[in-house]
C-alpha cells in the first residue's frame, strides 16, 4: 500500500448547540466518539460530501457550513491509515437522531468530552479548536 493509498479523505462537522455543547457520534461496533461526517466519494467536493453525510447520519440538512480548515490525524477505526479531514462548523436546527451507521450521539461540554474515548482528530485538533473559540 502506498502512502497515498493510506490517506482517507473525509468531511466532518463541528456542531454545537445553543448551550455551547459539542455533538459527538459513535459508529456501530466502534468505541471512539467523533464528529459526524464521512468519506468523500471520488470527485465529490468536501462540502457536498458533508451535506450528504449529515443527512444520512443525523436525518437533517445543515442550515449553514463554515469551513474551519483541513486537519490530518490517524484514522480512529482503520489501523495504518491517516485521515485528511475537511472540517466545517455546521449550524443545524431540529432534532438530530442517530441513523445509518451511527449507534450513539451525545451532546457534551469539552470537559465531558475529554472523559470519553475520542478519535484522534477530535482529541488532538477539534477539542482544542472549540476551547479557543
Amino acid at each position: 500500500m502506498s502512502a497515498q493509498d493510506s490517506i482517507i479523505r473525509i468531511a466532518a462537522a463541528l456542531i454545537e448547540d445553543e448551550e455551547g455543547r459539542l455533538l459527538l457520534v459513535r459508529k456501530r461496533n466502534t468505541d471512539a466518539f467523533m464528529q459526524a461526517g464521512g468519506k468523500m466519494e471520488p470527485g465529490e467536493a468536501p462540502e457536498a460530501a458533508l451535506v450528504r453525510e449529515l443527512q444520512e447520519e443525523l436525518g437533517q440538512l445543515p442550515d449553514h457550513l463554515e469551513p474551519l480548515g483541513i486537519f490530518t490525524a490517524p484514522a480512529a477505526n482503520e489501523p495504518g491509515h491517516q485521515i485528511e479531514a475537511h472540517v466545517y462548523r455546521a449550524c443545524m436546527t431540529g432534532e438530530l437522531q442517530a441513523a445509518a451507521e451511527i449507534e450513539e450521539l451525545c451532546w457534551v461540554t469539552t470537559e465531558e468530552a475529554e472523559l470519553l474515548p475520542l478519535a484522534p482528530l477530535t482529541r488532538d485538533h477539534l477539542l482544542p479548536l472549540v476551547a479557543t473559540v
